[in-house]
């Protein structure tokens, strides 16, 4: 094998396949990257729960393949000057990579020891926009759970219904939900869940651009196909929450605040917490807006955001102020409602506007005297 291109290329494709390369794998060759030379160049990394492969064009004057280690490959290609990279491999996995008066000789391995990245039997397939996409997982991300004693939760659930995309996370504290409108052309209705890992990948492949990720559902793996790259993951099995019983639609105290302003002053009594005591925020909603204090080993902070409050105000409820401040920082609209109905039952965030575009539910903190 032997192929030459430009260092920004080559450089790209190494960085966005490595994403899924393995740290340890009892499968040597899935700590390394999967480097094919035919028409164009394409290099894969695959960790058996997913796999990316890019192309990128290249001047390939003999065609093959080699598996070179992915932590190793790309600190060498980094390293080069900006130039014309050249990388060839002789009988003996020998891979010689030269750019300028850089050139550097190490070991590859067989290509025919790498795991083939599963198919995906088309069943159902939707385009969204790339800026769209990306905001809507950025956006809900955030809520999905680590806890692998309940895998189902570990990824964000996606329902196709009409012209609506739903993305909802759920991590047994909080929801994220956001919608869009989209253009679902000739897709069927369906629903899946695809694993937070995988969305954390797509979000950054994306672009701020309306170039469209081609979204391709099969019965056990879904691709994402960006540009010239392709991510492939398993779906998620199992009964997701049914979230639409799951979020109170009616409140008896709504409180209408800027989200930024908000954001601040819930940042600023934060400032006292930290990692050992983790103490709750406590928000008492008076009829002019919300007082926010905390008290910590640390010391005390007091603040206040002005508000407008309908129903019965008087409440005083408990926040983790990291779950708070996650809905807040995510919420995509500048003044936000606040529905609450007992310091005991969740709190939900929701669009000043009206609209349902999305809804952040929080569960209280219970408080305990001097908190």
């Amino acid at each position: 094998m032997k192929f030459s291109c430009e260092k920004y290329l080559i450089q790209q494709a190494v960085s966005i396949a490595s994403r899924c390369t393995a740290s340890k794998s009892p499968i040597p060759a899935l700590e390394g990257l999967l480097v094919e030379a035919g028409q164009d160049v394409r290099i894969t990394g695959y960790d058996l729960k997913k796999g990316i492969y890019t192309s990128f064009p290249a001047d390939v004057a003999d065609p093959g393949s080699i598996v070179l280690n992915s932590r190793l490959f790309g600190e060498i290609i980094r390293s080069l000057p900006e130039g014309i990279v050249t990388v060839s491999i002789d009988s003996g996995f020998s891979t010689s990579i030269v750019c300028e008066a850089s050139d550097f000789s190490i070991m590859g391995s067989d290509s025919g020891e790498y795991p083939e990245l599963p198919s995906v039997d088309r069943q159902n397939a939707v385009s969204i926009p790339q800026n769209v996409l990306s905001k809507m997982i950025r956006q809900t991300i955030f809520a999905v759970s680590d806890n692998e004693s309940r895998p189902v939760y570990t990824g964000s659930l996606f329902e196709i219904s009409g012209d609506t995309l739903t993305i909802v996370a759920v991590d047994g504290y909080r929801l994220a939900l956001r919608k869009e409108t989209i253009d679902a052309g000739d897709a069927e209705d369906c629903s899946f869940i695809v694993p937070g890992s995988a969305l954390s990948d797509v979000e950054k492949l994306c672009s701020d651009t309306e170039d469209k990720v081609e979204i391709t559902v099969g019965s056990k793996h879904i691709s994402f196909v960006i540009g010239d790259t392709v991510l492939i993951s398993r779906r998620l099995e199992g009964e997701f929450l049914n979230y639409r019983k799951s979020i109170p639609t009616d409140f008896a105290i709504r409180a209408e605040v800027g989200r930024d302003d908000l954001t601040k002053v819930v940042s600023r009594v934060s400032l006292i917490i930290d990692e050992k005591t983790k103490n709750p925020l406590r928000v008492k909603v008076d009829s002019d807006g919300l007082d926010i204090r905390c008290r910590t080993g640390v010391g005390s902070a007091v603040d206040q955001c002005p508000a407008k409050v309908t129903g019965d105000a008087g409440v005083t409820i408990g926040f983790n102020n990291r779950y708070l401040l996650d809905a807040l920082k995510a919420a995509p609209a500048e003044a936000i409602h606040i529905g609450l109905n007992t310091a005991s039952s969740p709190c939900v965030l929701l669009p000043a506007d009206g609209s349902d575009s999305f809804s952040y539910m929080i569960l209280p903190v219970r408080l305990r005297a001097g908190e």
